[in-house]
């Protein structure tokens, strides 16, 4: 068996297939060459994460492809169906950068609640010359503590950012486009555990009664928040997005900023992207991030094995 990691593998998923026989490339194949290449190479097996796309025409063009493997949760640059309906396996790690994209939507709400992002920027401009004055402009801070945590999407990640809210004693609100109610296990370094009951509410409340909101909700047809949910939340909310660009209407999200409704946020992700809008980047209130909630060492490693033991799994099957 053959397999093309076409965004790359972590070091201990590559061991893992080698240990069980399978030839691994690692080559960076751009789109027109790709399935020149699969074919030519013979490759059984293609992973990608959010780079590479596998659209139909590529699935047409490359008969003797087996499997298709997602590093991460996301599926939009897979057509899914039709691979399935081909014969195709499709396989992702639903879990593995769960952690990763949670623990970012907490560093922005820090860096937005201590105004981090804006002194990174003014401290080596400005530190020198007017240390007092900034400091004085950054000491209307906020704590998490205590605050009241809205969580819209209660998946994987969402529950994540359930978990790290509540040990920072948080109050938590969540909501999910089915009603449901979920466990959220907290361990601890001792082997303690200790459980929570989250039962979903409207997202109505969420965004009425949040102080901290966190956007971890799939792709959506349209805004989930707009104008009309900006004028629902409360003044001075915070807010991050580590879903999927086209969740939040941006340009409202900078409205809102300019009338004091929102008092800082973060993207981690954007409607135009890789190409941000220059008001985003530029806008003192947002804390941004190139797209990264996923790309921990961590992760990484977590999402090469998995997807090397799902492929070991399906070997012998096809």
């Amino acid at each position: 068996m053959i397999v093309l990691a076409n965004d790359g593998i972590s070091e201990s998923g590559i061991r893992l297939l080698k240990e069980a026989d399978i030839t691994v490339l690692e080559s960076r194949v751009s789109p027109e060459h790709l399935s020149k290449f699969i074919n030519e190479n013979n490759v059984d097996v293609l992973l990608v994460r959010s780079a590479t796309q596998v659209r139909q025409n590529l699935i047409d063009e490359c008969p003797n492809l087996k499997i298709v493997g997602r590093g991460g949760i996301g599926m939009d640059n897979i057509d899914v169906e039709y691979a399935i309906d081909k014969g195709l396996y499709i396989i992702n790690t639903p879990k593995a950068s769960c952690r990763s994209v949670a623990e970012l939507v907490f560093a922005h709400f820090f860096s937005l609640a201590r105004f981090l992002h804006e002194s990174n920027r003014l401290m080596p401009l400005e530190g020198e010359t007017h240390f007092n004055a900034l400091k004085k402009s950054f000491n209307n801070a906020s704590e998490l503590s205590g605050k009241t945590l809205g969580v819209v999407g209660m998946g994987n990640i969402g529950m994540e950012v359930i978990k790290i809210g509540i040990s920072l004693g948080m109050k938590i609100l969540a909501y999910n486009r089915t009603p449901t109610t979920k466990n959220a296990e907290i361990s601890f370094f001792d082997g303690q555990t200790v459980n929570f009951e989250i039962k979903s509410v409207t997202l109505d409340e969420v965004l009425k009664n949040s102080d901290f909101i966190s956007l971890n909700t799939g792709s959506t047809n349209q805004y989930l928040i707009d104008t009309n949910e900006f004028a629902m939340m409360k003044d001075g909310v915070f807010i991050v997005n580590t879903a999927r660009g086209g969740v939040i209407n941006e340009v409202s999200m900078i409205d809102a900023i300019e009338e004091g409704k929102l008092a800082g946020a973060a993207l981690d992700v954007f409607e135009k992207e890789p190409t941000p809008e220059v008001e985003i980047l530029m806008n003192p209130a947002m804390s941004l991030s190139p797209h990264v909630g996923g790309n921990t060492i961590d992760a990484q490693n977590r999402i090469g094995e998995e997807l090397a033991i799902q492929i070991i799994k399906l070997k012998d099957q096809i």
